[in-house]
């Protein structure tokens, strides 16, 4: 049994600004696992963590231990390149539901781990929940065994795989510790490599809908994100993005599900598609799939034309229980009735439109968590009709909200969060930078 005095003892070494030994985090991951460190001691130690920080040997001890509370899957024999994605996360962020599938239909085999919704911010399994039947809690076995027999899977932590970081994910919401850099990175790498793939593209956002804020804080990241990989001898590249208004047109978990979708459909947004793409592009490439971008995007391109990725994303959704008939018939996926219009209060071009605004909107409407026991109404969403560099006429509708229930109050906080100016504006770049070592 970890002794209670061994975390009191290192969350004051944390506190005030000491470095915590590899026993320490060791005991305190273990204690963890065998829930005989109490909540409020980890909360403790995690908020000390995010004031003081860790060094890069303290990060990479602590990605081993949450790596070592669980099993590693290894895809030694299954004949394919293995390659993984993950995103720190934004508004309207649906990507991975529709590349896994279109990655696996070009060739590699995409084993994915992935969380649910924390803060303003929409979870990967949160949306997939939307779909009737479908399953985001596999053990390890059965996850393996999917990916061997569809080639991808999108699954929660199991009791199997990095166990520690599953009960530290939520609680990082629950106690405001969800930005410290050490924390989110030895989350996000310890659950990646204990999936099995061979690389790891990062997905590492920055803006007002993003957890971090600047291009150079989100740069940081996505450094320490690929040098903690690279310890872990996995692969790794990272693309900076812009997050400042939400990806797509819908935010909600069954509308970005939905939306998801219309990509494999080629009937998306231009935005998603565009860097749902680009994230391909750079998976193909690391998987050794494609030897450069271009060869990548016209594989990626050809998946689609041909049908194979809709009917990987069918194969998908139905071995983990889905109904695969959203597919084509999206309405299979409980949505709110009740519309109403966020009204633009004068002419002029749209200058500027908040994320995180919106995605805590969504949040208020039932569409996210406050906190971890929460549950998630995947109903409710946001539908944009206009963004970044859209003119727009006065009292003309810029979105819609989706309740169960006349919402002028949220469609006053909506429309607050856009900026209406009168000189043109172009729509943003989504990549600002692409990390390669």
């Amino acid at each position: 049994m970890t002794p209670v005095h061994s975390i009191q003892s290192s969350i004051v070494r944390k506190r005030d600004g000491g470095t915590l030994e590899r026993a320490e985090i060791d005991a305190w991951v273990h204690g963890v696992v065998e829930r005989n460190v109490p909540e409020y001691q980890s909360a403790a130690l995690l908020m000390a963590i995010y004031l003081r920080g860790m060094s890069r040997e303290e990060t990479v001890a602590l990605t081993e231990a949450l790596l070592s509370s669980g099993r590693v899957i290894d895809w030694k024999g299954v004949g394919r390149p293995t390659v993984d994605k993950h995103s720190t996360g934004g508004v309207g962020d649906k990507v991975s539901i529709a590349l896994a599938p279109w990655i696996a239909s070009c060739g590699a085999i995409v084993p994915m781990l992935a969380g649910r919704g924390l803060g303003h911010t929409g979870g990967t399994l949160d949306k997939l929940e939307a779909i009737p039947g479908f399953r985001t809690r596999l053990s390890a076995a059965e996850f393996e065994a999917q990916v061997r027999r569809v080639g991808v899977a999108i699954a929660g932590q199991s009791d199997d795989l990095a166990p520690a970081d599953g009960a530290l994910y939520a609680l990082r919401d629950a106690t405001g510790t969800v930005e410290s850099i050490p924390l989110i990175v030895s989350s996000i790498v310890s659950k990646k490599v204990a999936s099995g793939a061979s690389g790891i593209v990062y997905d590492v956002k920055c803006g007002a809908g993003a957890f971090m804020h600047t291009r150079e804080s989100a740069t940081t990241l996505a450094r320490r994100l690929m040098d903690v990989t690279h310890a872990m001898g996995r692969k790794a590249r990272a693309l900076v993005t812009r997050m400042d208004q939400p990806i797509g047109a819908a935010i909600g978990n069954a509308s970005e599900t939905a939306e998801a979708i219309d990509v494999l459909r080629r009937r998306a947004p231009a935005d998603l598609t565009a860097l749902t793409r680009a994230l391909g592009a750079a998976m193909l490439v690391m998987a050794g799939v494609a030897r450069e971008r271009h060869e990548a995007e016209a594989r990626l391109d050809r998946a689609l034309e041909m049908g194979e990725a809709l009917r990987c994303a069918e194969r998908f959704i139905q071995a983990q229980g889905g109904d695969p008939r959203v597919i084509t018939d999206p309405s299979r996926m409980a949505r709110a009735e009740t519309e109403t219009k966020v009204m633009a209060p004068r002419t002029g071009i749209v200058g500027a439109l908040d994320g995180g605004a919106l995605g805590r909107l969504l949040v208020a409407m039932g569409g996210g968590r406050r906190t971890k026991e929460d549950a998630v109404d995947a109903s409710v969403g946001i539908r944009l009709l206009r963004k970044v560099g859209d003119p727009v006429a006065a009292g003309e509708a810029m979105a819609v909200i989706e309740a169960h229930r006349d919402a002028p109050d949220w469609a006053a906080v909506a429309a607050s969060a856009y900026s209406i100016g009168d000189a043109p504006v172009e729509a943003p770049d989504l990549v600002l930078e692409d990390l390669t070592a």
